[in-house]
């Protein structure tokens, strides 16, 4: 039987109601003709505990309002009532899934605050913990998408793959899930005897993983028939949404920080940013899919081109008694789900003056998602959901 490889034909538009506020029709609940229905907090449907209110036409949405505030909340402000190593282990709540990019964002924005760079063989080992995170998030969400279809074997291959690499999370970590790596001023420690060895076979295992989900997810007939055209985002928002991420590339937006805007020693390593236009739910999972195996070859380069020698930490003051020098930063990484950032305000005492956190959820799960999910199918909200990617507690902050 000859596959159907056809991913990146580009659907009938005029088949598909366009999305938008703008079609939504005068709702009246007393008329008998609409009804309202609630979706979560607990759903397998929604990335994490939020609520939708879905105002409903038969089976088709008419209107959609996001509720949040079921999860973790009000960080920023905990931020602020704690030392700044204090703050290390709550920050990783705010995407449980890939907490080393907060690590990576509030650690180098302390660093230069206090004007401490962190030596070089910590930069490449920073650079490795991230793209570990961004593989492991990537091997939940890849065939996540297939599982709000109903296609669940992927799922399982999915988290027998990403368990490996959350093995060598806690032999580099002690941790599988929290990892407090990267600290102001380098990493804890450095790589154990062996690692780069198993860290490759590991790798080797994603590639084929990759594969096997090409074969039973990308090419199955119902999956593409269910995904192609369904939550189409318009190229014209990217920008007005600030959308970013898998979300934008999927759009035929080139758009990557570890490009853009070069840090650690990403301008050392060799690969292209994966862009696909199609802008609909099966392009946004297909570009995921590239992007995993993109990780995956990076970290075959990071482990080839790191330092065997060198300090993996620099000198730092009494975490009990370290006074940050008055001033602001913004640093930011590329997420999985895009930009990353930590807006941090210091005045001088041993506290944050002001923390503020920039996740791509805020955007994608509140006005986008909203928009999308007008004129689709109630069957279809998981998967619109999932498509986008969203922790919630980067909303509710």
């Amino acid at each position: 039987m000859k596959k159907n490889n056809s991913f990146d034909q580009s659907p009938d538009r005029s088949k598909y109601p366009e999305n938008g506020p703008d079609n939504k029709p005068d709702i009246d609940l007393s008329s008998g003709k609409y009804s309202k229905v609630w979706q979560g907090p607990n759903h397998p449907g929604v990335t994490g505990n939020m609520s939708l209110e879905l105002t409903l036409c038969g089976d088709e949405i008419v209107d959609a309002k996001t509720h949040v505030g079921y999860l973790h909340r009000g960080f920023e402000k905990l931020f602020e009532r704690r030392l700044y190593m204090q703050v290390m282990p709550t920050c990783l709540r705010m995407c449980v899934p890939e907490s080393d990019t907060n690590e990576y964002c509030f650690a180098e924005a302390v660093e230069e605050l206090s004007g401490i760079e962190a030596p070089e063989k910590a930069k490449w080992l920073r650079m490795l913990v991230l793209e570990m995170s961004r593989l492991q998030m990537l091997l939940r969400v890849v065939p996540g998408q297939g599982g709000a279809f109903g296609l669940g074997i992927g799922v399982q291959w999915g988290m027998y793959v990403r368990e490996l690499v959350l093995d060598l999370f806690e032999e580099l970590t002690g941790g599988r899930v929290y990892h407090m790596y990267m600290l102001p001023g380098g990493v804890r420690g450095d790589l154990p005897e062996g690692f780069r060895e198993r860290a490759q076979s590991v790798m080797d295992e994603v590639f084929r993983f990759a594969e096997r989900i090409d074969n039973v997810m990308f090419t199955n007939s119902v999956f593409k028939k269910r995904a192609i055209g369904t939550g189409y985002i318009d190229p014209s928002w990217v920008d007005q949404y600030g959308i970013v991420g898998p979300n934008a590339r999927a759009a035929g937006y080139k758009r990557d920080i570890r490009k853009d805007h070069p840090y650690l020693r990403y301008d050392q390593l060799d690969w292209e940013v994966p862009v696909l236009e199609n802008s609909d739910v099966f392009t946004r999972s297909r570009i995921r899919w590239m992007d995993m195996q993109v990780t995956a070859s990076l970290i075959g380069q990071i482990l080839e081109k790191m330092p065997e020698k060198g300090s993996f930490k620099a000198p730092t003051p009494n975490a009990l008694n370290w006074r940050i020098p008055k001033g602001e930063t913004y640093v930011k990484a590329e997420a999985s789900r895009g930009e990353f950032g930590y807006y941090v305000v210091s005045d001088g005492s041993a506290y944050p003056r002001r923390i503020m956190l920039r996740g791509p959820s805020y955007t994608h799960a509140i006005a986008l998602l909203e928009r999308l999910l007008i004129r689709a199918n109630i069957a279809d909200v998981g998967a619109i959901m999932v498509s986008l990617q969203t922790c919630p507690p980067e909303i509710e902050r």
